[in-house]
C-alpha cells in the first residue's frame, strides 16, 4: 500500500518511510530551484557562495570551502570568477594579514537577489497551480519542515 493510501485510509505513517519520500522531495525541488535560477550569469556553486557571504557576512576561502564541502582549489576557482565579474570583493585578514577575508558586493547582492527572484517566481508558478487545499497542507508542512530544521 503507497503512503498515501496509507494516509487517506487512516492508517499510521511509517516515520522512516515518511523521511525517505521527504527526502527525496526535498532534494528533487532543491536540485530543480538550483537549475532554474543559474544560467549564464552565476552557477549554482556561486550562488551558494554568494548567498553565504550575503547571509553570513565575510569569510575566509577555507570557511567557504569548509562549509561548502569542496576542496580549497575549487573553493579559489569560485572565488576568482566571483571577483571577475565584481560579485565578490577581497581584503587582507584584520587578525592574519597571511589570509584574505572575502565579502559581497552590491553587485553581487543584485545578482543574488535576481536569482532569488527567479527561485521564487519558478516555485510561485508551481504552487499556484495547486488545488487550494493543496496549498494549506504544503504551508503548514512548510512551517512543519523550518521548525524541524531549527532544532
Amino acid at each position: 500500500m503507497s503512503q498515501k493510501a496509507k494516509q487517506d485510509s487512516g492508517d499510521p505513517i511509517n516515520p522512516d518511510t515518511l523521511a525517505i519520500d521527504l527526502r527525496t522531495a526535498v532534494m528533487r525541488t532543491s536540485r530543480r530551484l538550483r537549475v532554474e535560477a543559474t544560467g549564464e550569469t552565476i552557477t549554482p556553486g556561486q550562488y551558494t557562495v554568494l548567498a553565504h557571504l550575503d547571509g553570513g557576512g565575510p569569510s575566509t576561502p577555507r570557511e567557504l570551502a569548509q562549509r561548502e564541502h569542496v576542496q580549497g582549489p575549487s573553493m579559489t576557482r569560485i572565488i576568482n570568477a566571483l571577483a571577475e565579474q565584481d560579485f565578490v570583493s577581497r581584503t587582507t585578514h584584520p587578525e592574519d594579514g597571511r589570509q584574505i577575508k572575502v565579502a559581497i558586493t552590491p553587485a553581487g547582492k543584485a545578482v543574488l537577489e535576481q536569482a532569488r527572484g527567479q527561485r521564487t517566481a519558478w516555485l510561485a508558478q508551481r504552487v499556484a497551480g495547486l488545488s487550494p487545499e493543496d496549498r494549506l497542507i504544503l504551508s503548514r508542512a512548510a512551517h512543519i519542515m523550518q521548525e524541524m530544521s531549527a532544532q
